[in-house]
């Protein structure tokens, strides 16, 4: 990929403190673009200024929500691209707070789609999915061609929103672009909660001595996907035209037994323990009990495929929060 690709392009990054979206940021700065990352800071979730420490200089930042229709038509027109991370991620605050995770994860989604149909060049959406709209697999490794029954509101209304994106590129021509995004994990993660972002949570758990509590016996499976290799899914599925209208999986493809995953932790630290406690009854209904997909479609379309194994990723993980943990732990307000 041309080193220079976003040279002079303006791209818009809502959740752009957060996890994926600071790691994006990081990449279109290196790559030329003028970023502006849109954050609305709200508890509980993953925004943090230690994200962009190192690009603070390089970036703006803008203190604003998603839903706010007048703020998201000005940056819209501003850009080129925008990659749109901005969500409700929590599965069961989804099934507590229904109206919340609608108003956010559609809502805020049509006010960016409307913007865009207006606009004679509309910029690229690269929509951030998840394997949550797809519920239990009927088959696996999981494809584009899987049946979605999700399991909890979280799923539905992403589910929701990738729809309203395909159709916009559908009858509108906008160039949109779905993801659907499994477990990532990696640096720049939060680990304040244990709602989401599970492998960093239990990382936190264990640097700070505290036990990890495994639901049931941990046997349920994940594909657990590395974060520098999401964010060069996004990037390449942005500057592909081809990719336009389409959804794609993004994952290890590989499918880890989740207390095997508990356990390579524990020794990459060096040391941990385990509770294994019931599944909570609100939890275990909507849990998936084994999950992994297959990424050939994306690399069919870009060239993309996942580079980091487990083992590399956890390590390379636990090296960043060795120096950076208290930053996750204790975050400084905007």
């Amino acid at each position: 990929m041309n080193s220079m690709v976003f040279q002079e392009k303006n791209v818009l990054i809502t959740g752009g403190l957060g996890f994926i979206g600071s790691s994006i940021a990081r990449e279109v700065v290196a790559l030329g673009g003028n970023v502006t990352l849109l954050d609305a800071c709200l508890e509980p979730y993953g925004w943090n200024q230690a994200n962009i420490q190192e690009i603070q200089n390089r970036v703006r930042f803008i203190k604003g929500d998603i839903r706010d229709q007048q703020l998201m038509d000005r940056l819209t027109r501003e850009s080129d691209y925008v990659f749109h991370m901005a969500a409700q991620v929590g599965r069961e605050i989804s099934m507590e707070q229904p109206v919340l995770d609608t108003d956010v994860n559609c809502i805020g989604t049509l006010h960016l789609l409307e913007t865009a149909r207006s606009m004679q060049k509309p910029p690229k959406i690269i929509f951030a999915g998840s394997r949550g709209q797809v519920g239990e697999p009927q088959y696996l490794p999981v494809d584009e061609d899987h049946p979605d029954h999700p399991t909890d509101i979280y799923g539905i209304n992403k589910l929701a929103a990738e729809k309203y994106c395909l159709l916009y590129n559908h009858v509108y021509d906008l160039p949109v672009t779905s993801l659907r995004l499994n477990n990532v994990y990696g640096p720049r993660c939060q680990m304040h909660a244990g709602f989401y972002g599970i492998l960093n949570w239990f990382m936190s758990n264990t640097m700070q001595d505290k036990p990890i509590t495994v639901y049931g016996k941990g046997t349920q499976t994940r594909d657990y996907i590395y974060i520098d290799d999401v964010v060069q899914a996004f990037i390449q599925t942005a500057v592909i035209p081809e990719t336009n209208g389409q959804m794609y999986y993004v994952g290890s493809g590989k499918e880890t037994v989740f207390i095997d995953m508990v356990r390579e932790i524990i020794r990459v630290v060096g040391k941990g323990k385990i509770e294994y406690v019931p599944f909570p009854e609100s939890r275990e209904k909507i849990d998936i009990k084994r999950f992994v997909v297959s990424t050939k479609k994306l690399e069919q379309s870009t060239g993309w495929k996942a580079q980091t194994d487990l083992l590399t990723g956890i390590e390379r993980t636990f090296s960043y929060y060795q120096s950076f943990l208290n930053d996750y732990i204790h975050r400084e307000q905007v």
